[in-house]
């Protein structure tokens, strides 16, 4: 396989240094990288794009390296933000890490060989590098000119109030200088000869090439390849859903509202989504497209890209469970198959009531759905008594009867009850 042929029809590629292409294909196999920041326990969706431009370097016969930055995740990366962020001490940053690796060990293979995939931690070279060293070692070896003339600097350190931005500390302009030691420090210990990573950290990664050319007394070779960032066809970003960013940790974002992310993809979106998130191949695609454009509303595409990457992130068991619960919310499951976090997920969007358990034994039906329930489903009884009489109301999806017992209907956990008026949905706890 081809990398940069692979990354070209999908959609994936942005740009790279010359003599890049040349270099994958008469070295064989090369060592690559892309720097994962591990201010947060989880990777998210807009990682899993630079996460598959890792899986294609493997792919194409080339050896992938995670960098997890431990150190430079105490500092922060100025590219494509208007503000210094809050700084993580060692503890957590160490625990972000493990979930991180746990994430790319779904993804890449780590088996011994070639081109067996491996994750460093930029913290361990940097962790006895003293101040002065550094220096002497390292910063006399780029201009200040050279460093402001990045974009990524330049947008801040121009920045005005109006803009947003709130100018640069030294800690983050020191970050680029950083970053390019990892890339010399992993080209002289690992063979490292290439950078990954999106279109926003070019300059970052040029800064790279640059030390490891001048560290090297003019010998060294290094290449860059960025890939394009993911945003929706109206140039948005994407990754983020209602409820913010989606996580690829199920305690962050869970199996079902992940599946429901991706299957919620624009007809707009959803060509170049297939291609950047599956390893479907492209006749593969191309067939889904011919299938989804003859009946849209069958949502082929999306169903496909869902499963996938479900599949990927979570695992068959999610994806079978994440796809019950689509179809319940939908009306064609049974709601006794959800466990309690995909019950609470499934209907998070609906009101939300509680009524004492004590008091259930003596409610019928009617009351529970109107007086027990301070009026949020029906605001009398007599509101109620007319609906059921039109067979418009259900409990658990079983149609409410006039002299209908509250208890008649098993509590879904022992503790959940699904009101159904009409099209619209409430969840009673009982407590």
């Amino acid at each position: 396989m081809d990398l940069i042929e692979e990354l070209r029809w999908r959609g994936m590629f942005h740009d790279m240094m010359p003599g890049t292409d040349e270099h994958l294909r008469q070295n064989a196999p090369i060592t690559g990288y892309i720097g994962f920041d591990p201010t947060a326990p989880s990777l998210h969706i807009g990682n899993l794009a630079t996460i598959m431009l890792l899986v294609h370097l493997q792919r194409a016969g080339h050896r992938p390296l995670a960098l997890v930055g431990g150190a430079t995740g105490m500092i922060g990366d100025p590219s494509g933000k208007s503000a210094e962020r809050n700084l993580l001490d060692e503890e957590a940053l160490r625990r972000n890490q493990a979930g991180i690796r746990a994430q790319l060990e779904k993804f890449l293979d780590f088996s011994e060989g070639p081109t067996g995939a491996k994750v460093v931690n930029n913290y361990d070279w940097f962790k006895e590098f003293g101040f002065l060293q550094f220096l002497r070692e390292v910063g006399k070896h780029l201009t200040v000119n050279y460093m402001m003339a990045k974009d990524s600097v330049k947008r801040r350190i121009s920045g005005n109030e109006e803009s947003g931005a709130e100018g640069l500390s030294y800690t983050e302009f020191s970050y680029q200088l950083l970053q390019g030691y990892d890339f010399y420090h992993l080209y002289k210990e690992l063979g490292t000869t290439l950078q990954m990573g999106a279109s926003d950290q070019w300059g970052n990664i040029t800064t790279g090439t640059e030390l490891i050319r001048r560290m090297s007394g003019g010998e060294g070779k290094a290449y860059a390849l960025t890939g394009q960032l993911i945003t929706k066809a109206d140039g948005t970003k994407y990754g983020k859903s209602e409820t913010g960013t989606v996580w690829l940790d199920p305690t962050m974002t869970s199996p079902y509202q992940f599946y429901q992310f991706f299957l919620n993809a624009a007809d707009a979106d959803v060509p170049r989504l297939i291609r950047v998130f599956t390893l479907l191949d492209q006749s593969e695609i191309e067939a889904l497209e011919a299938e989804h454009a003859q009946a849209p509303h069958l949502r082929v595409l999306q169903k496909a890209l869902a499963k996938d990457v479900t599949i990927r992130v979570h695992s068959e068991q999610a994806y079978e469970a994440a796809l019950a619960a689509s179809q319940v919310l939908f009306g064609g499951g049974d709601l006794a198959t959800l466990d309690e976090a995909t019950l609470l997920d499934v209907f998070a969007g609906v009101p939300h009531v509680e009524v004492p358990r004590a008091d259930l034994d003596a409610l019928d039906a009617l009351t529970l759905l109107s007086a027990a329930t301070g009026g949020a489903i029906f605001a009398s009884k007599g509101e109620a008594r007319k609906m059921v009489q039109n067979n418009g109301v259900k409990l658990n999806r079983q149609k409410v009867a006039l002299d209908q017992s509250a208890t008649a209907v098993p509590a879904l956990l022992d503790k959940y009850l699904v009101a159904q008026k009409g099209k619209s949905y409430f969840l009673i706890k009982l407590v």
